[in-house]
């Protein structure tokens, strides 16, 4: 048996040492518990609300009918969950980009991610100035 049939067959709980996230400017922006909700540290997810809840709960198909109230029951278990923001912040450290995380749905992300990165832009430029 080759290595990438192993592989593709058994592939690994933790993405590959290049992909695990480093903490960065980030930690300027959201507080140190919140940072550390990555792929080096998943302990928040055996606190969270949705552990007993079908997944496919927060992985609506479409954006009208049946996925409009789909993501609207899944945005109230996350309301609950005590753990909500370091679901947010794994979702967009690592960029999920489908499904309802932290109580955002992918366009909600985005635009957190978008403003964060002209937070720091700006942070950036005021250091340079």
């Amino acid at each position: 048996m080759d290595s990438a049939y192993h592989a593709r067959v058994n592939p690994p709980l933790l993405p590959p040492e290049s992909m695990l996230l480093r903490r960065s400017a980030l930690s300027d922006l959201v507080p140190t518990s919140i940072v550390d909700a990555t792929w080096n540290n998943l302990d928040w997810r055996l606190r969270s609300a949705c552990t007993d809840v079908d997944t496919n709960l927060f992985f609506p198909v479409g954006l009208t009918g049946d996925a409009i109230d789909q993501t609207n029951l899944a945005k109230a278990i996350c309301r609950e969950c005590p753990v909500q923001s370091q679901c947010l912040e794994f979702a967009l450290r690592t960029t999920q980009d489908y499904g309802v995380w932290g109580g955002r749905t992918e366009d909600e992300r985005r635009a957190i991610r978008r403003s964060r990165r002209a937070a720091a832009r700006r942070a950036a430029q005021a250091r340079a100035s």
